[in-house]
């Protein structure tokens, strides 16, 4: 059975294993490519994952998002719901909605949603908000807050 690896699961891997945990650093590219290389995963996955943290790190740094207000209504674009379905669209929602979102952080994420040009179910989503958070400075509530979502076997939310 021939599994089909995609960058998300790239990502997914990287932030368990180097990002989210003190435990292990991030050795360099090279060899944490080679690394990736010897688990199965392909090269093209590889560096768009890498391009997309590289992306994330630059976008977060140059603070390219700033609300118009507090109180904006976000419509979703055609390209945004065509890669989001309406559960993840919902789940983005009450994120921002319960506070674990920002306007900002909520803009962050659909960049990096659009960047990854594939179609991404909510489990998907819901790390691509954990590495977000994670990488946000002054999100560490929120990524708090999302862990658990992802984690606890119980979390009531509105689809």
């Amino acid at each position: 059975m021939v599994i089909k690896q995609s960058v998300v699961d790239v990502l997914m891997f990287l932030f368990e294993r180097f990002l989210g945990d003190e435990n292990e650093t991030l050795d360099e590219r090279d060899d944490v490519a080679t690394r990736l290389e010897e688990m199965g995963f392909q090269n093209y996955e590889i560096d768009k994952a890498f391009g997309w943290l590289e992306d994330l790190a630059t976008i977060q740094d140059g603070g390219h998002y700033v609300p118009v207000t507090q109180s904006s209504i976000r419509v979703f674009s055609n390209e945004e719901k065509a890669v989001l379905n309406d559960e993840s669209l919902g789940f983005l929602i009450y994120l921002e909605q319960a506070g674990i979102l920002t306007p900002v952080t909520r803009e962050l994420i659909l960049d990096r949603v659009i960047a990854l040009d594939n179609e991404l179910d909510t489990e998907q989503l819901k790390w691509i908000v954990l590495i977000v958070l994670h990488s946000h400075p002054g999100e560490e509530n929120a990524f708090a807050w999302m862990e658990s979502i992802m984690f606890d076997e119980f979390v009531d939310y509105i689809q």
